[in-house]
């Protein structure tokens, strides 16, 4: 499946830290920015989310729920939401169900050896559950500003 603006998106159901779930059916008449990241803790991966927690209040003037999604384990997410206050959602994606829904979990390459691996990507959902905003590829820098404005403009 290939997740297009305009399209519905793919349904995704992953345990969050503190027991919970997340569902895409749970969300439904809220905006959804569902982003993926490759590791909690890591550099970059700790500015997105401290990003997305600064600007989370503007974020939910617009009706919008933040939801991060790595394959990392509940309880790796439970350490780094207190690290870093992060006020939304983790969810494991350990099956690799989500990932491989939203093409997220890609093949990579580093010093000429390939692997698998999470492509930083974020999908801005409107109440209806169709995607309005698609960003792959990610630099951290700038981009929280930038799903904002999308979502704004829904």
């Amino acid at each position: 499946m290939t997740v297009e603006i305009g399209k519905p998106a793919p349904k995704f159901d992953m345990p969050a830290d503190g027991g919970g779930t997340v569902s895409l059916a749970a969300l439904k008449g809220r905006r959804v920015v569902l982003y993926f990241y490759p590791k909690d803790d890591t550099p970059g991966c700790t500015t997105e989310a401290c990003d997305f927690r600064d600007a989370l209040p503007d974020f939910a003037k617009v009706k919008a729920a933040v939801i991060g999604v790595s394959r990392d384990s509940v309880a790796s997410h439970e350490k780094f939401k207190k690290k870093h206050a992060l006020p939304f959602a983790l969810a494991s994606d350990a099956d690799g169900k989500a990932s491989a829904a939203y093409g997220t979990w890609v093949e990579k390459s580093m010093y000429g050896r390939t692997y698998m691996g999470m492509e930083r990507s974020t999908f801005l959902i409107d109440e209806k559950g169709i995607v309005r905003g698609i960003w792959r590829k990610i630099k951290v820098k700038g981009h929280v500003d930038e799903v904002l404005k999308a979502a704004k403009a829904l």
